[in-house]
């Protein structure tokens, strides 16, 4: 009989089950792929420093020096909470197919990941960008139409994207729209945004929709636009406008946040407006505010650290 590969030897017979068990849900071949190998690098610190051989005989002990060792690593905190994740939920798995009693990583809590600010842009920036979008051909005109809204509405790219001549009720001045978890909310527009997106109705629009579709907006082909299309188009407009930031569709959507926030709409209000389930999802644009004022202040009195 043929003998196994080492690292067979080194890790649990279960995470090959476990594996079908995420694929059965569904994820992304890269997430799976990060799960496994983090598990399997746990299962080789099991064998080979706590000399456990068997998942049934991992302790609460062992996943705690674990995780120390993966600290004295120096990893950043995004990998250490990815790979505790992948133990805590191997160990679910492991209890809910009844090949555990108990769950030793049942309370182990995962360390707290330092969120990122968004990337915000200025109103000039914004600005800048909107009012260089001047040429009156079709695509031109389509392109300040979706900006113009993108930004008066603070939707995402693809519920601009998905947008229905039904959605547009420009005389009462919203556009509805369906957002995560098929929820439909209605999103007040501005005049400006109103005005370039009539021009685009009312000529542009009626040469690209080659197919008597009921979108909004088209590519050139007369077909549905694609997120990376927008995506390269958008970048490409900031670079011209001399702007460097990193910024995607997305960008505008924060920036949307911001502004608001900035110019003293209610918390509250700017999370109805994002669709946000949960208020702490919109507190990071007053975190972005707190930043900005604080590097305003340090830039003004030049404080020496």
């Amino acid at each position: 009989m043929a003998r196994p590969k080492k690292e067979e030897e080194e890790t649990f017979f279960e995470i090959s089950s476990y594996k079908y068990y995420l694929m059965d849900k569904r994820l992304s071949d890269n997430t799976i792929d990060a799960y496994i190998r983090d598990l399997n690098q746990y299962a080789v610190f099991m064998r080979k420093y706590q000399n456990v051989f068997d998942v049934a005989d991992i302790e609460r002990e062992n996943i705690e020096k674990y995780i120390l060792s993966l600290k004295r690593k120096e990893l950043s905190k995004q990998s250490i909470a990815r790979k505790i994740i992948a133990i805590k939920d191997f160990h679910n798995y492991l209890v809910e197919e009844e090949n555990l009693k108990n769950n030793p990583a049942a309370h182990i809590s995962s360390p707290k990941q330092d969120k990122a600010l968004p990337v915000v842009l200025t109103q000039e920036e914004i600005n800048k960008m909107l009012e260089s979008i001047n040429k009156d051909d079709d695509l031109s005109i389509r392109n300040r139409a979706m900006m113009e809204v993108l930004y008066a509405s603070g939707m995402r790219i693809s519920e601009l994207l998905e947008l229905k001549l039904g959605n547009l009720h420009l005389n009462d001045k919203y556009i509805t729209t369906v957002g995560k978890g098929d929820k439909e909310r209605m999103v007040p527009i501005g005049e400006e945004a109103i005005f370039h997106l009539r021009k685009y109705l009312n000529g542009p629009r009626l040469n690209l929709n080659k197919n008597n579709s009921l979108l909004v907006f088209f590519n050139y082909k007369g077909e549905e636009m694609s997120r990376q299309g927008f995506y390269k188009y958008i970048k490409q407009l900031a670079l011209e406008n001399g702007i460097e930031k990193e910024i995607s569709p997305h960008t505008i959507r924060h920036s949307f946040a911001t502004h608001l926030l900035q110019n003293g709409v209610d918390l509250r209000i700017v999370q109805e407006l994002l669709g946000h389930e949960d208020i702490s999802t919109t507190q990071i644009y007053t975190h972005i505010d707190k930043s900005k004022l604080k590097n305003a202040y340090d830039e003004a009195f030049k404080i020496k650290k």
